[in-house]
């Protein structure tokens, strides 16, 4: 049984990260484990810019708006208070609602593929995710579930740019299956179902113990 890990979830907006984020803490808290759960864009003042670009109180070109996040996502591994690496060091398990993945697939249909992920290169050398969970739905269900939610569109949040964005996350997927474990669960079946797969994957990769497996 692996001590401590580090998860980061990804998907489109409206894909169910949070409510999966919470189940999975839950769960493993049960097991005994110390879980710190966290999010990207972060609360630090980079990370407050981003949101405030997102919901249109302030404007940025997408190469700004990347650039804050790589900063934002520095400040998010190396706070010395409650940084992901601090964090782990202090021996809990890390689960973070989005990563440096969402950055390659939400900036990259506007720039370079390649620019974006050597932008984030410091943070991948820093520390890759133990395991990133990909929650697929269709961008149709993803705006659907925005507009029930929501009183008003933050940016990105249109059907064009969700299908390039989940488009963008199976060309990375597929591009990186080598260097980063991906897994991938359905997110148009029921929460609770969609929460059984992680659990078994997480179970299988952190919490059984091999010397006991026939």
């Amino acid at each position: 049984m692996k001590k401590n890990f580090f998860i980061a979830f990804e998907g489109i907006d409206g894909s169910g990260k949070s409510t999966q984020v919470k189940l999975l803490k839950e769960k493993l808290e049960a097991a005994g484990l110390k879980v710190y759960v966290t999010c990207e864009p972060t609360d630090s003042p980079m990370g407050k810019m981003i949101r405030d670009i997102f919901s249109h109180k302030i404007e940025a070109d997408h190469r700004t708006i990347a650039a804050l996040f790589v900063a934002d996502r520095l400040d998010h591994l190396l706070n010395k208070t409650n940084g992901i690496l601090k964090m782990l060091e202090d021996g809990y398990t890390v689960i973070t609602d989005r990563y440096y993945l969402s950055s390659y697939a939400y900036q990259s249909p506007y720039m370079d593929l390649n620019w974006v992920i050597q932008a984030n290169s410091l943070s991948a050398g820093l520390l890759r995710p133990d395991l990133n969970i990909y929650i697929d739905i269709s961008p149709e269900i993803s705006i659907e579930r925005i507009n029930k939610g929501r009183t008003s569109v933050e940016l990105y949040e249109t059907i064009g740019n969700l299908k390039n964005v989940r488009d963008k996350y199976f060309e990375i997927i597929e591009l990186l299956k080598n260097e980063e474990k991906i897994f991938v669960t359905n997110g148009n079946q029921a929460p609770g179902g969609i929460a059984n797969e992680i659990w078994t994957e997480i179970s299988n990769r952190f919490l059984e113990d091999p010397e006991n497996k026939n």
